[in-house]
């Protein structure tokens, strides 16, 4: 089978990573595994935007497209463009593949006229129902897959903290260091992965606020780090930290469980979904109030002064792994949406 895939500008781009870009690289991937012919378009220009130049490179994009194919769109694509998809969904099978739906009046319209809408985890499902009404079986939930990995060693005295995502406020890196200020007596050691070029502002208030706190020296920002450099500080972590305000599911949550890391996280959106349980019911990790630096707090200095807590939490996380889903199986999910719409 046939599939277009319509990607934003930077999609490639080792300084610009994001679990939408993985995500979409993979599917691509994959799909090509399994024997399907894949059609890449990226499309330039800084999306989500209105109009403008970036709007008619999309138009040009799509109108080469022959009648009747599927064309899978992301959604930072999508969400901004009805003014393109719309008056083009007759002849062509669009499939919305919304990682962040985004809202307003061209999100709703683009989610209208798709054939189907792929989301990336049951809550979002949800949302989309409840925001849209999109019903019929026209939207399908795809979770992220990932790779396997081997486990991380973990330290004795459990203060390794790693936080991966981009330095923006809706990852909560404010909470965290609040939190980390409320701890400070205790033994740890946090590294933030993450780009700092999004929004210079907000990192510059949280390198002033850990100068004020005293804490310069045991909270570090890398801002981006290659696969490898990743992989190096998975494997020296002891938890993984993610206190995001909002999340549909958190990719780095399953990478830290791919390889035996728990984790402390938001209760938000997909987290809970990304996170799941092993049998018994087990969370292989800590769920906190969102918005809450209290709350991380706590669950912070539950971690570091209980080390069978810890033992705990290292043992449910090791036994999910097994469960976590390779991204074949994600893109299984992919196909069969893509058929439902040439259907």
């Amino acid at each position: 089978m046939n599939v277009h895939m319509v990607l934003p500008e930077g999609v490639d781009d080792p300084g610009r990573p994001s679990g939408g870009n993985t995500y979409d690289r993979r599917i691509c991937r994959e799909l090509v595994a399994m024997g399907w012919a894949v059609d890449v378009h990226v499309i330039p220009g800084d999306w989500p935007q209105t109009g403008g130049p970036a709007h008619a490179a999309l138009a040009t994009v799509i109108d080469r497209i022959p009648d009747g194919e599927v064309v899978v769109v992301d959604g930072l694509v999508a969400s901004a463009a009805a003014d393109v998809l719309v008056p083009r969904a007759a002849r062509l099978r669009f499939v919305v593949l919304l990682h962040m739906p985004l809202g307003g009046d061209s999100e709703a319209a683009v989610v209208s006229c798709a054939a189907s809408v792929v989301v990336t985890s049951g809550w979002t499902e949800r949302l989309i129902h409840r925001t849209y009404g999109a019903g019929n079986g026209r939207v399908c939930v795809a979770e992220p897959g990932i790779d396997a990995a081997r486990p991380a060693p973990g330290t004795a005295t459990g203060g390794e903290l790693l936080c991966v995502g981009a330095v923006i406020p809706s990852k909560g890196h404010d909470l965290l260091v609040d939190a980390l200020e409320r701890v400070a007596d205790l033994h740890w050691h946090c590294v933030c992965v993450g780009t700092l070029e999004r929004d210079r502002r907000y990192g510059e208030q949280l390198r002033h606020r850990i100068d004020e706190a005293g804490l310069a020296g045991r909270i570090r920002f890398t801002g981006v780090r290659t696969d490898s450099q990743l992989e190096r500080l998975y494997r020296e972590a002891d938890v993984l930290v993610l206190p995001s305000r909002a999340e549909t599911y958190g990719m780095v949550l399953t990478e830290a469980l791919a390889r035996g890391l728990p984790v402390i996280a938001s209760d938000v959106g997909g987290v809970p979904e990304a996170v799941g349980h092993v049998p018994g019911g087990v969370r292989p990790g800590i769920l906190v109030r969102a918005d809450d630096a209290a709350a991380v707090t706590e669950a912070l200095t539950a971690w570091l002064g209980d080390a069978r807590l810890r033992a705990d939490l290292r043992r449910a996380a090791l036994e999910r792994r097994s469960a976590l889903r390779p991204w074949s199986a994600t893109a299984g999910d992919i196909a069969l949406a893509c058929k439902a719409a040439a259907a």
